[in-house]
């Protein structure tokens, strides 16, 4: 499946919003879940192909040449007009997707399999935690305009500074903490420290914590083990790795999940 890009918007210094549309996106099932993503296919520079194109005639094509996936969540499907809008972190002319981002104009090209996805706010929780960062917003933001009128939730995010801010609709009564990296003493503490000294309000809580893989790590141990959060009704995932790039992250996520499991 493909789009068409329609028009970028620069939100923040560090994120990029695409909204496609045409293509073959009337072909496009949503999914019922906040954090509903798809698989983006970015080609190298360089490739002897443009996007759309048939993963059959890529068996002739040096491997260096077949394209990069990437899961990107969906920030909203508009159901009318057939338009998919993804956002996009940018960290200059690392990667392939925030590169392409940056670049992409009308009628450039989108492939990507999918969607797929596993959370959705819980109708029956007495409140909602959301935690992460940038990487995570795009979800957050989806979730908190899936919160019924009057729901509670509770929310931090981390950023480099004020300007990388967002404002996020929901009908909900929410709270929400930016915390400032460039500001911190210790940026990678940040995150588990502002869970750690929450008030918890009572009754069963909705989590959702997405981020480095470091920080979440810290964050998840201390939901389950000290704060007695059940594991199967949470969602916490790590979407990168600090000093890693995208690609060396993906070659020992597996195993770093396997070892994580073992904290709690």
């Amino acid at each position: 499946m493909y789009g068409e890009v329609r028009s970028t918007q620069r939100l923040t210094p560090s994120m990029v919003r695409v909204v496609l549309g045409g293509g073959d996106l009337d072909g496009f099932v949503p999914t019922p879940y906040s954090d509903q993503y798809i698989n983006a296919q970015f080609i190298p520079a360089g490739a002897p192909y443009t996007a759309p194109f048939d993963p059959d005639d890529l068996e002739a094509i040096d491997a260096e040449y077949h394209p990069r996936a990437r899961r990107y969540t969906v920030r909203r499907w508009d159901g009318n007009q057939r338009e998919l809008t993804i956002d996009f972190v940018t960290h200059g002319d690392h990667g392939y997707a925030g590169p392409w981002a940056q670049q992409a104009q009308p009628g450039d090209c989108l492939q990507f399999k999918g969607p797929g996805g596993a959370y959705a706010p819980d109708p029956d929780a007495a409140w909602h935690l959301m935690a992460g960062d940038e990487s995570a917003l795009p979800a957050i933001g989806a979730a908190l305009e899936a919160l019924a009128p009057g729901a509670r939730a509770v929310v931090l995010v981390v950023v480099d500074g004020p300007d990388d801010e967002l404002t996020l609709a929901t009908l909900g009564d929410v709270n929400i903490t930016w915390l400032h990296r460039r500001s911190a003493k210790d940026p990678i503490a940040l995150l588990p420290d502002a869970v750690a000294s929450l008030d918890f309000a009572p009754g069963p809580v909705d989590v959702f914590v997405h981020g480095e893989a470091g920080e979440v790590r810290v964050v998840r141990k201390h939901l389950l083990s000290e704060r007695g959060i059940d594991r199967k009704k949470a969602s916490i995932s790590p979407y990168w790795r600090r000093t890693m790039t995208d690609e060396e992250w993906r070659t020992i996520k597996s195993s770093w999940l396997a070892d994580q499991a073992n904290d709690v």
